[in-house]
């Protein structure tokens, strides 16, 4: 699929490169790994450049979107996505099967558009609901009822590349949102609470947000043996550190 057949309907900030000759110099590399990012790339999948950086590997979003299902508490059947991005990890919870809707949020209009798009070649575009806008503002105003039926996915931006070159991530500084502000926010929403962040996230700061004799989860995901990220599972999920 190439520029041409995208031009008449996706804005000028949205590309499907086919050669890497075309693919500027920062983004080669993402470029390479396209099909761990999106294992139908060829069938004409939509990017931003910045959102190459953001897009959750497919099967690391397989395996996160499949806890997730098996592990969420029976009564949850809505699954939010908050910075649904390019669309990698809604695309997985639509593809579980599990969920009686997905709704997804992204405040950049032309990325909203990649994930529209990108939705539809996985075949899975009528199971969400889509969303433009910031996540905090839709959730408080136009899903807020849904919360009790809810379980929240956030993959929050980490504030850049920077993140790998720390030993250990400092969450509070996290930009542009906290780990307070996340889990503040979600958590007048609802009390089931995933969060997808840097591998060396401090853990200590992870566990302030444990109450009294809750417990939370957190877990690496890895491809070729390194870990990609990990998760953070708030709320009563029944056990995804068993799997």
């Amino acid at each position: 699929m190439s520029e041409d057949h995208i031009s008449e309907e996706a804005p000028p900030e949205v590309h499907h490169y086919n050669e890497i000759g075309e693919v500027p110099w920062d983004i080669q590399n993402y470029w390479a790994q396209r099909y761990r990012i999106f294992s139908k790339y060829d069938e004409g999948v939509w990017l931003t450049d910045d959102a190459w950086f953001g897009v959750t590997p497919e099967p690391v979003a397989n395996k996160i979107a499949d806890h997730i299902a098996k592990y969420a508490p029976e009564g949850r059947s809505i699954l939010v996505d908050a910075f649904a991005g390019a669309g990698g990890n809604t695309i997985a919870f639509a593809l579980s099967g599990r969920w009686k809707r997905v709704y997804a949020i992204e405040k950049n209009p032309a990325v909203l558009k990649c994930a529209k798009h990108n939705a539809k070649i996985y075949g899975v575009d009528h199971k969400i609901t889509w969303f433009e806008g910031d996540c905090f503002d839709v959730i408080k105003n136009q899903l807020k009822v849904l919360g009790p039926y809810s379980v929240l996915f956030a993959s929050p931006p980490w504030g850049g590349p920077g993140y790998r070159y720390d030993e250990i991530f400092d969450l509070s500084t996290m930009e542009p949102y906290s780990i307070n502000t996340l889990f503040t926010e979600y958590s007048m929403f609802t009390d089931q609470i995933v969060l997808y962040l840097p591998r060396t996230s401090d853990v200590r700061q992870l566990a302030k947000y444990v109450k009294g004799t809750e417990q939370a989860t957190v877990m690496h995901y890895c491809m070729e043996g390194a870990s990609k990220a990990l998760c953070v599972y708030y709320g009563d999920f029944r056990g995804p550190s068993t799997d």
